[in-house]
């Protein structure tokens, strides 16, 4: 999606900051003995309570309203009777829609006290996000975004996983641009536009670059830690607006 008008930029805003409250709420409410059905209720309810939809739900048919990963799921775990305990790595991915307007975040987290490597790839994470940020401008090559991802990673003795990658958003939930890469990725390079919606999305991992995919659609590893931060953003020539934050 291109946003050009006020109702655009400020729809764009208030599902964002709908899904941001939801997913900060689940991550205050993961503690130890919760399982992930719990959580992805009290999701449904907040979601019911603003007017937002779930977007897995409307748009896939999801079995939740929610994706909640945990420890070897990397992403789009299915909301179950899964107990979460102290130490675990989780992951808590909320998109929605409004009034016809989408948004997308997602973050990974140690519940308690756990390795300290969990702590050290969710850290790098967020500072792979913040890298490739700074690339997020109008005029600016995509690929820029993902260079940026890479070389925090390797900076850190950490890779990425190479077949998960962000992607555009706005008026549906995946739409063009197909891929935001998280390495440098030329094959299908593009110039980033003005008011480009793109829900940008490092996953930081310890060694393995691809993950596979079991027959529920779950996202899984088997060798590695992996950690995501996900935002939605808005490219403007003033720089980017986060809707998620």
């Amino acid at each position: 999606m291109i946003a050009k008008t006020e109702e655009d930029f400020n729809s764009l805003k208030e599902i964002g900051k709908i899904v941001a409250s939801i997913r900060d709420e689940l991550v205050q409410r993961t503690i130890p003995g919760i399982t992930t059905k719990e959580l992805d209720n009290i999701a449904g309810e907040l979601l019911e309570k603003a007017g937002a939809i779930s977007a897995p739900k409307s748009e896939y048919d999801f079995p939740g309203y929610t994706c909640i990963s945990v420890n070897e799921e990397v992403a789009h775990g299915i909301p179950n009777q899964r107990v979460i305990h102290e130490g675990d790595l989780v992951n808590i991915d909320v998109s929605g829609s409004k009034n016809g307007y989408f948004a997308d975040t997602g973050v990974s987290f140690v519940v308690g006290e756990g390795e300290e490597v969990l702590t050290k790839i969710c850290d790098v994470a967020k500072k792979a996000f913040e890298a490739g940020l700074k690339k997020a401008k109008p005029g600016s090559k995509k690929s820029r975004i993902g260079k940026a991802v890479f070389q925090t990673a390797r900076e850190n003795g950490l890779t990425v996983i190479k077949n998960l990658t962000g992607h555009g958003i706005g008026r549906t939930i995946h739409e063009a641009p197909d891929h935001i890469y998280n390495y440098n990725e030329t094959g299908d390079d593009e110039l980033l536009k003005e008011g480009m919606v793109i829900a940008f999305e490092p996953f930081i991992s310890t060694l393995e670059e691809e993950v596979s995919q079991t027959e529920d659609g779950i996202f899984i590893t088997e060798k590695s830690f992996v950690a995501q931060y996900e935002h939605t953003i808005i490219i403007t020539k003033d720089g980017p607006i986060i809707t998620t934050l």
